[in-house]
Order: C-alpha cells, then sequence, then structure tokens
C-alpha cells in the first residue's frame, strides 16, 4: 500500500511539473536566453534598468508570456 501512494505521489508531482513547463514554454527553445543581449543582462547583476533595455527586451521578447500575479490580502 505504501509502494502504490508513493507511487502516486511521484505521479503527482511529474505531471504537475509537465504542465508548468509547457505553460512556460520552456521547451520550445533551445536556451532559457532570448539571446546574447539577454543573457548578458541577465548575468550582470542588480543594476537599473535603462530605457534602451527596457525598449530592447520588448522588442525582442525576452520575457516570454506575460503572468498575473494576485496578493493575498489585497
Amino acid at each position: 500500500m505504501k509502494k502504490l501512494l508513493a507511487l502516486l505521489a511521484v505521479s503527482a508531482c511529474v505531471a504537475g511539473c509537465g504542465t508548468a513547463a509547457k505553460k512556460s514554454e520552456l521547451w520550445e527553445h533551445d536556451s532559457i536566453y532570448k539571446n546574447w543581449d539577454h543573457l548578458r543582462f541577465s548575468w550582470s547583476g542588480h543594476k537599473d534598468v535603462s530605457r534602451e533595455e527596457a525598449k530592447q527586451s520588448v522588442e525582442e521578447n525576452w520575457w516570454g508570456k506575460e503572468t498575473t500575479v494576485r496578493v493575498p490580502g489585497k
């Protein structure tokens, strides 16, 4: 019985992770970065974003699909 419950728990986790990866479009390209500029920006550390960088990120669609985050209590 314990083996069955463990198998069901693992199956649920794998199914959930697969669905999340599909929605994130992770498997639709061979890299998590859109291009070398996106990689350089992401690895450059915390800094203020310039208007040029913000415009470039929108034009090159660096961030994929937009999502809405609901903050509890608001």
